[in-house]
């Protein structure tokens, strides 16, 4: 359908628990998002059948709308008065895509195949190889317990040996893994590996499993080629996982564009906004059980998800992994280590619950701090640039192990950061999700942020198959809560030390400067959306053109405006307790972050 065709445009997005609905239509030139509602998902029983959920989220957009979408179970066309003219949907109920990837090498094709699936929108289960330590019968074992709903199996760059993929093949056929839905059907497994090895797993797999043969996901060491194994992940999604999930037959009826897993929707508006704009973009979605991290870098998109991070359910696995100290280094008052855990184990048990008290907020946001940190870590350990590939090294590399396989995030070139999920959507104040971002990121240099405002990314990535103007229009204008840039120069140095100097012109001419001590945070409410900075670090300290050189960028204001950070780089918090009680509370009380006690 041609773009100008599209004026009302239906759009849901089914999660684990919520099916959320939004109405989006052509104003003038523009496209805006008009009315949303939502309703419980409907995959478990008693309903078992997705499209209830959908059409009552629908419901509620009608009601508010006062269009008519709905013939009873039909979506109806646009007529002017009534009806739309696309439905697209997402979804990752029934536990999202859950795929095992195997590969002959665990840090190179195998890792290759983790990138692979993840940025299809995958949760990756687990990764097989052949060096990955496990004997052979463990490794069947595990095939059997795990139940994926495909297999994605690669190895060997083309033209190389065969006996590892071949290797593979043969554990994969005698483990003869039943998929998580639908008993009925054979499990879908992909084969992306050496070309020179195809026939031979057509001879092991071809009768056991739905075996679908693709292109190389390393042909040569130096080249990954990711797109088509995805696509295919996509395309196996659709035909095989999705007929068997309760309802969603249906649902196929009634889009107009095939339905997406939604991470794989929130990467493909991840790397539109990156591409229309030339940033360097990192998004994150911090959820009840799983973080989700994407990033474009130089043009690059990867994607991790952290399935035991998240802030309720999974919140005891951010304390374990974390430790207790990196949550209370956080905290602006004593609190008896015990009664902090009791308080997040008590998140897990009532995952639904929202803080009560400053203090339980002040709790929370501690912990999301962790649980964003440690996903970023993990992600910036598989954003990286192909291991195994042999670069001409100077001496100081050849002594750090990191030239290859370096990680691709450079925090120095990272232009926008993009929030999601509820902690950092719906923090009473948006300075707080701000900062939570800016502690647990530490960006360096000028960094512009901004959060989802009801996590639309979904619903606006499928769209913008159909219509990238559309979902670019909603994506700025409706979704993109702009919050402010962030100013931190890199270095560290001695409190009350000058470490920059600014000044800021807007378009209007209109002129502001300052300066900055080592230690101090300043915020400045700033609603311009553009305008130019220019920095003058001083000796030792990087803005982004080198240690005391000065650097011009461009920056934007929003509801918190612009925060000048020199606490230093990387950010170090005093061990001493009185000392570091007194930062924090001067910190978030120049950020003016929580209700100050009178």
């Amino acid at each position: 359908m041609p773009e100008k065709e599209l004026e009302v445009i239906i759009a849901t997005d089914c999660g684990s628990t919520t099916t959320k609905a939004i109405l989006i239509e052509k104003k003038g030139d523009t496209y805006r998002q008009t009315f949303r509602g939502e309703a419980p998902t409907t995959v478990e029983a008693p309903f078992e059948d997705v499209t209830k959920g959908v059409l009552n989220a629908i419901a509620e957009v009608e009601e508010l709308s006062g269009r008519k979408i709905l013939d009873g179970e039909k979506i109806l066309p646009n007529d002017g008065k009534n009806g739309v003219d696309i439905y697209v949907s997402t979804s990752s109920a029934g536990g999202g895509l859950q795929m095992m990837v195997a590969g002959a090498v665990k840090a190179m094709t195998g890792e290759s195949a983790q990138r692979c699936a993840l940025g299809a929108g995958a949760i990756v289960m687990d990764v097989l190889a052949s060096n990955d330590g496990r004997a052979d019968h463990e490794k069947i074992e595990r095939i059997r317990q795990l139940r994926p709903d495909m297999m994605l199996l690669s190895g060997g760059t083309d033209g190389g040996t065969i006996t590892h993929v071949v290797e593979l093949a043969h554990f994969l056929k005698a483990a003869d893994p039943k998929p998580r839905l639908g008993a009925s059907y054979k499990l879908p497994v992909i084969y992306a590996g050496n070309n020179k090895a195809q026939e031979r797993i057509k001879e092991i797999l071809g009768d056991s499993t739905a075996l679908i043969i693709t292109e190389n996901l390393r042909p040569s060491l130096e080249r990954e080629n990711l797109m088509p194994a995805r696509h295919k992940i996509h395309d196996i999604f659709l035909e095989h996982v999705m007929q068997q999930a309760p309802g969603y037959p249906k649902l196929m009826a009634m889009v107009g564009a095939p339905i997406m897993p939604t991470p794989a929707a929130v990467g493909i508006m991840t790397e539109k906004f990156a591409k229309a704009n030339n940033y360097n973009v990192l998004a994150v979605d911090i959820g009840g059980a799983t973080t989700d991290v994407f990033s474009v870098f130089n043009g690059i998109f990867n994607r991790t998800v952290s399935a035991n991070l998240g802030m309720s359910y999974s919140v005891s696995n951010v304390m374990a992994e974390a430790g207790i100290d990196n949550i209370m280094r956080w905290l602006p008052f004593s609190i008896d280590e015990q009664d902090l855990r009791d308080r997040l184990k008590n998140k897990m048990i009532r995952p639904t619950t929202i803080p009560q008290t400053i203090e339980d907020l002040q709790i929370e946001h501690g912990a999301a701090r962790e649980a964003l940190r440690l996903a970023f870590d993990q992600h910036k350990s598989l954003a990286v640039g192909l291991k195994g590939v042999q670069q001409e090294r100077s001496i100081s590399d050849a002594f750090s192990q990191t030239a290859s396989g370096q990680s691709l995030i450079d925090v120095m070139k990272l232009d926008y950061i993009i929030g999601s999920g509820g902690v950092l959507a719906h923090s009473p104040r948006r300075t707080q999700s701000m900062m939570l971002m800016i502690d647990a990121y530490q960006p360096e240099g000028v960094t512009k942020i901004a959060v989802d405002s009801i996590f639309m990314m979904p619903h606006l990535g499928v769209l913008s198959s159909k219509s990238e103007k559309a979902a670019l229009d909603v994506f700025y204008n409706d979704c993109l809560v702009r919050l402010g840039t962030c100013m931190a120069p890199k270095g560290t140095g001695k409190e009350g030390q000058k470490i920059m100097s600014w000044e800021i012109t807007t378009p209007e001419g209109k002129k502001f400067d300052g300066e900055l001590k080592y230690g101090e945070l300043i915020h400045m409410p700033f609603e311009t959306p553009k305008a130019t900075i220019i920095c003058h670090p001083a000796k030792g300290f990087d803005m982004g053109s080198g240690p005391g050189h000065t650097h011009t960028a461009d920056i934007e204001g929003g509801v918190v405006g612009l925060v000048f950070d020199g606490r230093g780089r990387p950010l170090t918090i005093d061990k001493d307790h009185a000392v570091r009680l007194a930062n924090l509370n001067k910190w978030y009380n120049a950020m003016n972050m929580y209700p100050v006690k009178k």
